[in-house]
C-alpha cells in the first residue's frame, strides 16, 4: 500500500541519509497502525528510497486490533511476512524474552541512541538491550475546549476530578446541536478501551490483580470505576460511544463534537493543527482526571519499530528503523509537515528544539506528563506486574481482549455491569489457572 501523494524532499533526503547501503533492490515490508503520525510516516516513503536506493518500501497499514492480531500470529508462527513490526511497550519485552525480535545493539553513532527519553529507552529494551526503536510515545491527558467553558463560566481545575468532569459534562451536553459532554474510548479491545478503562480502575484504587495474582476484576473499586464510566458515556457521550476508539474520537473532537476528551498525548500535535482540526483555536489541556488516587490514572505507551528474528531482510530493515526513528527525521517532518506533526515523546532533543516548542504550547506538559509516569507502581495497593494501562505478561492479551468485550457489552446495555465484571473476573481465573498462576 502506498500513497498517491509524495512530498517534495528530494534535497531534504539526501541530506538524512544514514551512512551504508543494504543489499540491492531490497523490499521490505512494513506493518503499522494507521493512527496519524504512521500515515505521515507513509508519506515520506520517497525520501527514505531516495536516500536509500537499493531499498523499497512496502506498506500493511491497519486497525490497531487488525494489526495486533495479524502480526501476533505471523511472529508466534515465524511466518516472516513482515520485516518491520509497529508494536509497543507491552510486547517487546515478551517477544524479546521468546528470541522473537532482532537485539539493537551497535547502532550508528549518528543515531544518538543516549539522545531517547530514559523511560521509554528502558519500556523497549531487555536485559539493557534495546529491542525496537521508539517512533513516538505518549501519556494520556485531558483535551477541553475553551470556547464552551468560558461561556459556560466554568474553570478547570489545575487537577481535575471524575465527579468534576462528570458535572462539567452534563452543563455541556447538548449545549451546541451534535454536542456530546466527553467522549472517551468504547471500541473493545486490550489496546482500546482497556487501555482507557485500566487508568480509571487505577485512580479509582483498583487493580488487575493482588500480589499472589488473583483477579480482582469484580472488587468494589472496579465496580464503582466501570459503573461511572458507563453512566457517563450514555448520559453525556456522543451516539455509537461503544464503537469509539483512538482515531474515531479524534475525529469526533476535533470537529467539534465533543466539549472533553481523556486520551493520548499524541493527538494533540494535530489538534493544534488547524489545517487538521477545527478546535485549534479554542483547545485547552489538563492533567488526566483522578478519583481516589493519581496513581495510575495516566498511561505510558510507546509505539516502536521492531525487526522480526523471522525477516530475511535484516540490513534493510535496520536501515528503515534507524532512519524512521532519527532526529533528522524528526526535522524532516517538522520542515515539511509542520513542526506540531512531529513524532511526539522519544527524544530530549524534540524538547530542546525551540522551533517544536513555540509550535506546540503542549510540549512540555507532555513530557512531564510522559516522564511522570511510573509502569512499576501504578496502584493504590501493591500488584506484582508491571505496566500501566496494561498487565506485562503474556497472557493479557487475551485477558484484556475479552474483558473489553465484556465492558463494551456492559456500555451498550446487552448486560449490567455487575453480571459484566462477575464474568470476566471467572474468565481471567480460568486463564491464570491455566497459566500456572493459581492452585
Amino acid at each position: 500500500m502506498r500513497l498517491a501523494r509524495h512530498l517534495p524532499v528530494t534535497t531534504l533526503a539526501a541530506a538524512i541519509a544514514m551512512s551504508g547501503h543494504a543489499q540491492a533492490q531490497t523490499e521490505i515490508t512494513v506493518a503499522t497502525v494507521n493512527n496519524n503520525d504512521m500515515v505521515i510516516m507513509q508519506s515520506l516513503t520517497e525520501a527514505f528510497e531516495e536516500a536509500h536506493p537499493d531499498i523499497t518500501l512496502d506498506w500493511v497499514v491497519l486497525e490497531e486490533n487488525v494489526l495486533r492480531q495479524r502480526m501476533t500470529t505471523d511472529i508466534a508462527t515465524g511466518g516472516g511476512q513482515f520485516d518491520v513490526m509497529t508494536i509497543g511497550t507491552y510486547e517487546v519485552p515478551i517477544w524479546a524474552e521468546r528470541g522473537w525480535l532482532s537485539p539493537l545493539d551497535n547502532l550508528p553513532d549518528d543515531y544518538n541512541e543516549d539522545d531517547l527519553l530514559t523511560s521509554v529507552r528502558d519500556g523497549l529494551s531487555l536485559d539493557g538491550t534495546l529491542h525496537a526503536l521508539p517512533f513516538y510515545a505518549e501519556s494520556s491527558m485531558m483535551y477541553y475546549r475553551q470556547d464552551l467553558f468560558e461561556e459556560a463560566g466554568i474553570e478547570m481545575s489545575d487537577q481535575p476530578t471524575w465527579e468534576e468532569v462528570r458535572e462539567w459534562a452534563g452543563e455541556l451536553h447538548g449545549s451546541e446541536e451534535g454536542l456530546a459532554g466527553i467522549c472517551l474510548r468504547g471500541k473493545p479491545g486490550w489496546g482500546e478501551n482497556m487501555a482507557f478503562v485500566s487508568t480509571l480502575v487505577n485512580t479509582y484504587g483498583g487493580r488487575w490483580f493482588d500480589e499472589e495474582w488473583n483477579p480482582e476484576l469484580n472488587s468494589e473499586a472496579w465496580v464503582n470505576a466501570i459503573q461511572f464510566y458507563v453512566d457517563l458515556l450514555n448520559d453525556y457521550g456522543p451516539p455509537g460511544a461503544s464503537s469509539n476508539g483512538f482515531n474515531e474520537n479524534l475525529a469526533l473532537f476535533s470537529r467539534g463534537n465533543c466539549a472533553m476528551w481523556v486520551d493520548a498525548t499524541s493527538a494533540a500535535g494535530k489538534l493544534y493543527d488547524g489545517n487538521e482540526s477545527d478546535v485549534a483555536d479554542s483547545l485547552g489541556f489538563a492533567p488526566a482526571p483522578i478519583a481516589k488516587t493519581p496513581k495510575g490514572s495516566h498511561w505510558l505507551w510507546s509505539w516502536a519499530l521492531a525487526i522480526p528474528a523471522s525477516s530475511e531482510n535484516q540490513e534493510a530493515a535496520r536501515e528503515f528503523i534507524t532512519w524512521a526513528t532519527s532526529q533528522e527525521y524528526i526535522e524532516l517532518v517538522g520542515e515539511t509537515q509542520g513542526w506540531t506533526s512531529v513524532p511526539p515523546g522519544t527524544r530530549e532533543s524534540t524538547y530542546a528544539n525551540e522551533q517544536y516548542t513555540e509550535a506546540a504550547p503542549f510540549a512540555d506538559f507532555v513530557l512531564k506528563a510522559i516522564q511522570d509516569a511510573d509502569p512499576t507502581d501504578s496502584t493504590l495497593e501493591p500488584n506484582p506486574y508491571v505496566g500501566v494501562q496494561f498487565v506485562g505478561i503474556p497472557e493479557f492479551q487475551s485477558i484484556g481482549t475479552q474483558v473489553g468485550q465484556t465492558i463494551a457489552a456492559a456500555l451498550t446495555g446487552d448486560t449490567t455491569v455487575e453480571q459484566a465484571l462477575d464474568s470476566a473476573q471467572r474468565a481471567t481465573e480460568r486463564t491464570m489457572q491455566r497459566a500456572g498462576y493459581l492452585d
